[in-house]
């Protein structure tokens, strides 16, 4: 007991030696990568693994220091000292996806990364389907492309290279058709391919598991890359926006175009903006759309 009083009087006294101000600084910093870690983890599959491999860590390095600290089990420290090394690169394999996400954050920072002018438009048809699609009760799957390339998704489905509308997206998504059960690709104003089978995402990451596999596919295409997917719910008409892995809560149709715009950083120009004799044209053909399309589906039947 004396020789542990005595090593810890011995690391006070070095402490004290060191400036106020540096020690502050240092305590700071330390919080802080504790602090992002465990917020960059929480709520994943993750956090229980790094919970129980901190304590392990901790556990062991305490007694190695113990043991070590008496002058014995010299050799039982030195193969803990080798498996901490070990466990250093054990910890990249394990939370690779973890990482990869954390560098694709990195690059989705503000100062890196802007809205491009020209998905205003993009964003303007987007909501224009979306409101059609929800008012109708038709599923829907379309995935904006930002920093990362979807290229190895895109070559799974069918190429389009078409021009972004409104119209063009109602047709893919109008049941019956063969690319309206998977997912569309867009890039800026661009329609790159339809008919695109997205990674599913596991039951345990969604928010709500009675959500189905549009949204498991939006949920687990956004974990591995920075594009922004947008789901329309063939069973209730709700409109969400997936980003980072995570879903959001079901978007109002009047709220959803501004939304969309603020998570894709882009402001709309004058001239983007819709004039009150526009909205009013486009508010009746709402609602004429969705009686042609329960129409269609009736003839269809």
């Amino acid at each position: 007991m004396g020789q542990w009083a005595d090593r810890f009087r011995a690391m006070v006294s070095r402490v004290g030696t060191y400036p106020a101000w540096e020690v502050a600084v240092e305590l700071l910093l330390i919080g802080l990568v504790v602090w992002a870690v465990a917020r960059f983890v929480r709520g994943t599959r993750a956090a229980g693994a790094l919970k129980g491999l901190l304590v392990i860590l901790v556990a062991g390095t305490v007694l190695a220091r113990v043991a070590g600290g008496r002058e014995a089990f010299q050799r039982v420290v030195f193969l803990y000292d080798r498996f901490l090394a070990i466990a250093a690169v054990a910890l990249v394999v394990i939370f690779q996806p973890e990482l990869r996400r954390a560098i694709i954050r990195l690059g989705e920072a503000p100062f890196l990364r802007a809205g491009s002018p020209r998905l205003v438009r993009a964003v303007e048809a987007i909501a224009d389907a979306c409101a059609y699609l929800s008012k109708s009760r038709f599923g829907a799957l379309v995935v904006v492309e930002r920093q990362v390339p979807l290229r190895g998704i895109v070559e799974g489905g069918t190429p389009l290279g078409a021009e972004l509308s409104a119209r063009l997206l109602q047709t893919i998504f109008f049941p019956g058709t063969a690319l309206h059960d998977l997912a569309v690709i867009v890039q800026g104003n661009v329609v790159q391919a339809a008919g695109v089978q997205l990674p599913l995402a596991d039951p345990a990451d969604m928010p709500d598991p009675r959500l189905g596999s549009r949204h498991r596919a939006a949920v687990g295409l956004t974990k591995e890359c920075d594009a922004l997917v947008v789901v329309v719910s063939e069973e209730t008409g709700h409109i969400r926006i997936a980003e980072r892995g995570r879903l959001s809560e079901p978007l109002a149709r009047e709220d959803f175009r501004d939304e969309l715009l603020r998570r894709l950083r882009v402001q709309p120009s004058p001239a983007d903006t819709p004039t009150a004799a526009q909205v009013s044209a486009e508010s009746a053909a709402d609602a004429v759309e969705p009686a042609r399309a329960e129409s269609a589906k009736e003839d269809a039947a």
